[in-house]
């Protein structure tokens, strides 16, 4: 391979030294953003062939050279997974390989372009081709919830608040709340994307192109919306990536919440779950173990993005108006973090689309005490103020507990000596059912068979809606 080639260093006198490039080179990051910079390119040269800075001769060149050129990455890449040029970064690599194959014109192509415009035009690019893939893998995640819950409506299970029994509810309602909270992580995203459609190239290192080109053409041409409206603003800001990566902790957050109600409900202690073998892992001493070590690697990754969303906006804090090399590190954790949620959430998929319910082990946890809330309603439809129905069943269930019996064993005339409203034992023993406990839940977002399918009707239709 020929010497290193630089896009900058007339006036100096000495290399950089070998620990400084080892900071300074970005290489090995930005080489995924190749593309990107060579569609960039392409569109820079087009614009300056249209406000005739350059020839149609020089144009061609560049044109069909970067095309030569981006075949040769993509070879290089899919035999050996990696590029070996000495140079700093991707943008001299293009360069370099441009003008080996069509020589003095691809000395044009960076005419009135700075790398702190392009830089910025890549990532953005970037981010526009590929946020999709995570939108499309969240709403897979959201149909396999939705599914699961319109299969599984029939099963009921204990649901918790202080994770502690509380009230009956639809395992189905219990799936359906986190497909509600994805829901609202893919139209936050789709909300990020647009704002990530204006485009930075044309504003040159800080203050503009010297060149009256058409920003404007230039960004349709490049696929964005819209152009950056202050060149300053264009080369400095990086708020479209801690916007990402502030999404990518919250969509953690959320994937690591599930993961860690699945987590419990998959130990022996509640037994509601069995997850597959594919997505299971075992210990390397004890035989009988089966680890939900992908659900906790979820779970370790929610504090990872929350790390990388937090670390950048350290980086930006303190910075001068402008570009400043610390906005380097932008790439390497907008990558990271997206890497490490696109696999969270395939992962996620994967356990619960592969995992089994014991529905008679949902039923067999619910207890009488869960009923509570039901008596004090019984009450309330009879005329009593609820705060003096939820005291007589608190009273209620202390007599059963000094009894040592649940709600259900407990003798009719307990009941009506504290509240002759309690009725008939007829009356009575119709409240001690699960079926109908969730039943009553029929006011929108309730647990009810209705209303939760009423839900899934609802995000069945938003799920084919196009993103």
């Amino acid at each position: 391979m020929s010497e290193r080639y630089q896009l900058w260093g007339g006036c100096f006198q000495e290399e950089p030294s070998g620990v400084l490039r080892r900071l300074n080179d970005s290489l090995k990051v930005d080489v995924r953003l190749y593309q990107q910079d060579i569609r960039g390119s392409q569109a820079w040269a087009r614009e300056l062939y249209d406000s005739g800075y350059i020839s149609d001769v020089d144009y061609n060149a560049i044109h069909e050279g970067l095309k030569k050129v981006d075949v040769e990455i993509s070879e290089e890449l899919c035999k050996y997974g990696r590029l070996n040029d000495k140079e700093e970064d991707i943008h001299s690599v293009v360069e370099r390989r441009l003008l080996a194959h069509i020589g003095e014109a691809a000395l044009r192509l960076h005419t009135a372009r700075s790398r702190n415009d392009q830089s910025a035009t890549d990532t953005k690019l970037w981010m526009m081709d590929n946020l999709q893939n995570l939108l499309d893998e969240m709403k897979k995640l959201i149909k396999v919830l939705v599914d699961r819950a319109e299969t599984e409506i029939d099963i009921i299970i204990p649901g918790y608040t202080h994770l502690q029994r509380a009230q009956p509810i639809r395992w189905s309602h219990f799936l359906l709340s986190y497909a509600w909270m994805l829901r609202d992580d893919v139209t936050r995203l789709e909300e990020q994307r647009r704002r990530v459609s204006c485009c930075p190239l044309g504003s040159g290192a800080l203050a503009g192109c010297a060149l009256p080109i058409d920003r404007v053409r230039l960004a349709h041409s490049l696929g964005f919306t819209d152009v950056t409206p202050n060149s300053l603003y264009a080369v400095g800001s990086r708020d479209h990536i801690l916007e990402f990566l502030n999404w990518s902790s919250m969509s953690g957050l959320h994937l690591s919440r599930l993961a860690e109600d699945l987590i419990l409900y998959g130990s022996q202690e509640f037994g509601l779950l069995r997850f597959s073998d594919q997505f299971s892992t075992g210990s390397s001493l004890m035989p009988q173990k089966r680890n939900p070590d992908g659900l906790e690697l979820i779970r370790g990754a929610a504090g990872l993005l929350l790390g990388d969303a937090f670390a950048f906006s350290c980086v930006l804090k303190g910075l001068p108006s402008t570009y400043n090399k610390d906005l380097q590190s932008d790439k390497e954790i907008l990558l990271r973090s997206y890497d490490k949620l696109l696999d969270c959430l395939k992962v996620v998929g994967g356990t619960i689309i592969t995992m089994k319910i014991d529905g008679a082990k949902g039923q067999a946890s619910l207890e009488s005490a869960m009923l509570a809330t039901d008596l004090a309603h019984a009450l309330v439809r009879k005329g009593v103020p609820f705060r003096r129905a939820h005291h007589i069943v608190g009273t209620i269930l202390r007599r059963a507990s000094q009894l040592a019996v649940d709600l259900r064993e407990l003798p009719h005339q307990e009941y009506t000596a504290l509240c002759p409203e309690f009725g008939t034992k007829e009356d009575l023993e119709k409240l001690f059912s699960w079926e109908t406990s969730v039943e009553q839940y029929t006011s929108i977002g309730g647990t009810s068979r209705a209303t939760v399918n009423e839900q899934i009707a609802n995000l069945n239709e938003w799920l084919l809606k196009p993103c």
